[in-house]
């Protein structure tokens, strides 16, 4: 009514109200009565925004890439931005005047490329595709020192840079790179095992080897230890067979000495009585047999007598005409012992 309006501001709206080409008021969160036809209000955004972005770059090998991320910012210094973009509202307080600022979001996104550019014309296609979080930080960085966002009033709260993408061409010859590499290294990876088994299954068969050896080498010392043993109890043997042989020699020795002995004994025995049969014979040699005959009958057993009786019946058997034994005679020689 008669041109008074009231205006009412959120917390995160910087208002200023302008008379006659001066700050009449200011701050965040007024509500206040205003005359409309001298005075301008300018609502200025003094809250965090997030603005997307997604924009194209060339690297130093000249392959593009799209860069997608997101930047957090506010306005700071709310006088700042009035200063440099219209923010002043349409008389009945519903809308901005012009479209200024929608350019404050494009001057952003504007210097964000510009830095991003400056950073990634810098780098090959792979250093770059890994080089979201090193972007990030050189672009907040610039953009805290940079004059354009300074004169604005913007504080800048952090960038984080979501996505780096080749071209799907790109991308395809990449990822096909980096499948030979990951099945290049499986395949040595293979060799490596393969290696290490084969060297294993050495170890393994020169230990079994190394075990052979050492029993071998057992086996032959027990072979050699029986060898000596036996050799040792053959030599025993031997000297015990020797010294049995010399025992033997000996006793040969002895019972030859007593064979010749005996020999010699039985010689000087027959020698003896052969001078003694001889000394007989010769004492006997002049005296008559019939004496002789007696001399020896003397001493005599029956039967011996009967049968030198018997002798001298044969020999005079031609002068006998008839001989007669009677049975008891018979009888008594048979039964006599020899």
């Amino acid at each position: 009514m008669f041109g008074i309006r009231f205006v009412k501001s959120q917390p995160t709206t910087y208002l200023i109200e302008y008379k006659s080409g001066k700050i009449a008021r200011q701050g965040a969160g007024l509500s206040f009565l205003y005359f409309a036809p001298t005075t301008t209000l300018a609502a200025i955004p003094a809250g965090s925004r997030d603005e997307s972005f997604i924009f194209q770059q060339v690297t130093a090998d000249f392959q593009t890439i799209t860069v997608q991320g997101k930047i957090v910012y506010r306005i700071g210094e709310p006088t700042k931005a009035a200063a440099m973009l219209n923010f002043a509202l349409k008389p009945d307080g519903n809308g901005y005047e012009s479209d200024d600022p929608e350019k404050l979001r494009q001057r952003v996104l504007s210097a964000v490329e510009v830095l991003a550019q400056k950073c990634i014309k810098s780098l090959v296609l792979k250093e770059a595709l890994l080089a979201s979080d090193k972007l990030a930080q050189e672009i907040t960085a610039e953009l805290r020192v940079s004059t354009e966002i300074t004169a604005l009033g913007i504080e800048v709260q952090g960038i984080a840079v979501l996505a780096i993408k080749p071209t799907p061409e790109t991308a395809r010859a990449l990822e096909a790179e980096a499948r030979e590499g990951i099945l290049r290294m499986s395949d040595e990876a293979i060799f490596v095992r393969r290696n290490a088994a084969i060297e294993n299954e050495r170890t393994i068969r020169e230990s079994e080897l190394d075990t052979e050896v050492a029993v071998e080498q057992k086996k032959r010392t027990i072979r050699e230890t029986q060898m000596e043993a036996e050799a040792s109890v053959q030599r025993k043997q031997q000297e015990l067979r020797d010294k049995n042989m010399d025992a033997d020699i000996a006793l040969e020795e002895k019972r030859k000495s007593f064979v010749a002995k005996k020999a010699e004994n039985t010689k000087m025995i027959a020698e003896a009585e052969a001078h003694r049969v001889a000394a007989v014979m010769r004492a006997l040699d002049g005296a008559d047999p019939r004496i002789v005959q007696a001399l020896s009958a003397a001493g005599m057993q029956p039967d011996q007598l009967v049968a030198q009786a018997f002798v001298g019946i044969a020999e005079r058997a031609d002068k006998i005409g008839q001989f007669n034994m009677s049975p008891d005679l018979l009888q008594t020689l048979l039964g006599q012992p020899k």
